[in-house]
């Protein structure tokens, strides 16, 4: 690319490559998650419980942008499979909050430890400082797109 040009010239083939690597990336995640009989919802729902602590169905709901009734749903089919179970909360037990069982904690690390080999295998072509090159903008492009998300 030159060093010298229209970013604007340059934003539709941004914006396709974003999605076409994302969409590969969501492709190869579906077929590991496969091996593991987990939907991508589900280990999403695991990776918020492992990031957020014990939360309630409804947080849950705000954090994956679901209805509360589809996140319920999802709880239940991962409270059969022993991922996840709900406990009454302590100090209010009109409330009920969901933890994340170690057979739930097993399988997000052993999925993500999958995901991590293939990406792996994929940056092998890329020099390591266009790697360290790529993680600082996507970090930045994540910070900024937060920042506009948190406005809305």
């Amino acid at each position: 690319m030159e060093t010298n040009f229209e970013f604007s010239d340059y934003i539709g083939e941004l914006e396709w490559l974003l999605r076409h690597v994302s969409a590969v990336i969501r492709k190869r995640g579906r077929e590991i998650l496969a091996d593991f009989n987990i939907t991508p919802p589900q280990l999403t729902a695991l990776q918020v419980l492992q990031r957020s602590g014990n939360i309630t169905i409804g947080e849950l709901g705000e954090k994956m942008y679901l209805a509360y009734s589809t996140a319920t749903d999802l709880i239940d089919r991962m409270e059969r499979n022993e991922l996840v179970i709900r406990v009454r909360d302590s100090s209010d037990r009109r409330v009920v909050r969901l933890q994340i069982l170690p057979k739930g904690e097993k399988l997000v690390d052993e999925v993500i430890a999958r995901r991590k080999t293939y990406l792996s295998g994929i940056l092998e072509e890329v020099s390591d400082e266009d790697k360290i090159q790529l993680i600082n903008s996507l970090k930045q492009l994540d910070v900024i797109m937060r920042a506009n998300v948190e406005r809305l």
